[in-house]
């Protein structure tokens, strides 16, 4: 005997999201920051145990494939990629055209265009970086900045290529040195580099104790994919950039 039924609607407003593998922060922030009638799906693209700039070219040819593994029905308001170092590497333009032949989409970013666009929205073309990562990896993503027109003036970094251990830095030790950083007068803005790293926490005690716009890859990827993909993100208490 076949029941019967009724269809329910959609949520008004669909996102694609694809994580790294090695990722443990980055769903659980954009569940934090993105309006509850958002319908965020997320698929998971293979990456490596360590971060160097071989290991995240290579996830370049994998990105077709993770986005044909998010849901067919239907297209998305807009797919976000969430790694801002081989963002940089790969390039954007190249990590757009990959996912647009996995998933029905008019519109990609990543954190590193999001960071572009966040900077030109504060007004800001000097800021400083912190990394978790070894120079040879943030150095391109330093060069794709400056080709923006945007100044990296400071740079600092933890050092660490193992992303199991980048993810347990500890959120004190990221608001110590962004702290530092923003003593200088040289920088608009500070930058807390990697969608792994847990920064939204301590985003208002460092803007509160700079007097500067803090950034980080998740708080701008939430913003930007707002941007692009038509809908609002309010969160005043995780950023100036949600107030500008």
């Amino acid at each position: 005997m076949a029941l019967p039924y009724t269809l329910i609607g959609a949520l008004p407003t669909r996102i694609g999201l694809i994580v790294l593998q090695s990722d443990e922060t980055l769903e659980h922030d954009m569940r934090r920051l993105l309006p509850a009638d958002v319908d965020m799906l997320v698929t998971r693209v293979p990456s490596s145990v360590t971060v160097t700039p071989d290991t995240l070219r290579a996830m370049e040819p994998e990105l077709t494939r993770a986005a044909s593994l998010l849901p067919r029905a239907g297209s998305f308001a807009a797919v976000g990629y969430g790694c801002t170092s081989a963002s940089a590497h790969i390039g954007a333009t190249s990590v757009a055209a990959r996912i647009k032949v996995g998933v029905q989409t008019e519109h990609v970013t990543e954190p590193v265009s999001a960071l572009i666009a966040a900077c030109k929205h504060l007004k800001c073309n000097n800021i400083g970086l912190i990394s978790p990562y070894t120079a040879d990896v943030s150095d391109r993503l330093i060069d794709v900045m400056q080709a923006a027109k945007i100044n990296v003036c400071d740079f600092a970094s933890f050092e660490e290529p193992v992303e199991e251990r980048v993810v347990r830095i500890s959120p004190d030790a990221l608001r110590r040195a962004a702290i530092e950083m923003g003593k200088s007068s040289d920088c608009d803005a500070i930058f807390l580099s990697c969608t792994n790293l847990r920064t939204l926490d301590v985003i208002a005690a460092i803007e509160d104790a700079t007097g500067k716009p803090v950034l980080s890859s998740n708080q701008v990827l939430a913003w930007h994919l707002g941007q692009i993909g038509g809908f609002s993100v309010d969160h005043t208490q995780m950023g100036r950039l949600f107030r500008a």
